[in-house]
């Protein structure tokens, strides 16, 4: 069996810089830091830092007045802020500065007069930072038929904000939609460039491979839509958080497997899996190159980060066929 890894894969800017701000916080002020939420949406990673000293909490009324929490990757709306400072607490902004992007348009057209039709997944973590901003200016599409039936104030000033993870080719039929609705629309393209390369990696896989395996969180939204990138083709594609998930009546008649994983996936799972299928040969098929960095708090900036994580590796027995 031959194993085709796709590039880029994995971490992306925002989630190194999320994963850093934990750890030079526990470094910085020393354990226990507290995280609302998952920092990324990755039980791995949660783990390894919990294991550390991270606290992971659902709100800000269950951190200790006074102590640090540290908001996730996904960004928060102001109202946590707002709680946060009343406990006194010390605040360290892990959101993705793509995400703050999107926080920052949705109050300047608000503030313009304008209707934001927010397309994205009303329960996810990044959604409801967004929508805070500015609920009362703000009405989430989740899908075509959300789009269809929209009405709003002004059909002459609508403005389309997208969550950062969607699925490239759900948002475009979406956005066709409004567009055929409200000539005048204004359009902004908030899908990140870790999200557009990864679904187009997974569509390079397509042609040269007999099945796709996703790697990582069943509540990553960019997971589950690489998924549905994967099996758009027709391809059999599944997501697993790790190898123990894998099941050999999968890999009957299989000759080339293909591999990506999420964008907070790290990479010793991929090694992991690569490890257990015990390929023949492995290779890559690289579609972009990623060269994005982002600037850590000023709070954080002094503090030396730690060298890279060794890849570990989850299991060392080979998958029989």
């Amino acid at each position: 069996m031959e194993i085709v890894l796709s590039s880029p894969r994995g971490f992306c800017a925002g989630v190194v810089r999320a994963i850093d701000i934990v750890d030079l916080c526990l470094k910085q002020y020393g354990a226990p830091i507290y995280v609302r939420r998952e920092i990324v949406h990755n039980p791995h990673v949660v783990n390894e830092l919990a294991e550390r000293g991270a606290i992971f909490v659902d709100e800000v009324e269950d951190v200790p007045e006074s102590e640090t929490i540290v908001f996730s990757a996904h960004g928060v709306a102001p109202s946590v802020w707002a709680a946060a400072q009343e406990r006194n607490l010390r605040i360290i902004d892990a959101s993705c500065p793509l995400v703050t992007k999107v926080h920052n348009e949705a109050i300047r057209y608000a503030q313009s007069g304008y209707t934001i039709l927010l397309i994205g997944h009303r329960n996810h973590d990044e959604i409801i930072g967004t929508m805070g901003e500015v609920p009362e200016k703000t009405l989430i599409l989740e899908n075509v038929d959300d789009a269809l039936r929209v009405q709003v104030p002004d059909p002459e000033k609508v403005v389309i904000l997208t969550q950062t993870t969607l699925s490239v080719d759900d948002t475009k039929e979406i956005v066709g939609v409004l567009q055929t609705r409200f000539p005048t629309l204004v359009t902004r393209n908030d899908i990140c460039y870790a999200t557009t390369n990864r679904q187009a990696a997974v569509k390079a896989l397509e042609s040269s491979v007999d099945l796709i395996l996703i790697l990582g969180a069943r509540n990553s939204s960019n997971c589950q839509r690489l998924l549905e990138t994967a099996t758009a083709s027709g391809i059999p594609a599944y997501l697993v958080s790790g190898p123990d998930e894998l099941d050999s009546s999968w890999f009957t008649g299989v000759q080339r497997v293909g591999i990506t994983s999420g964008a907070s996936t790290p990479e010793w799972l991929v090694d992991s899996i690569t490890q257990r299928l015990d390929a023949s040969q492995v290779c890559t098929v690289e579609v972009a190159e990623e060269k994005v960095t982002f600037a850590l708090p000023k709070e954080l900036r002094g503090v030396a980060p730690s060298p890279p994580r060794i890849q570990r590796v989850l299991m060392d027995e080979k998958m029989v066929w």
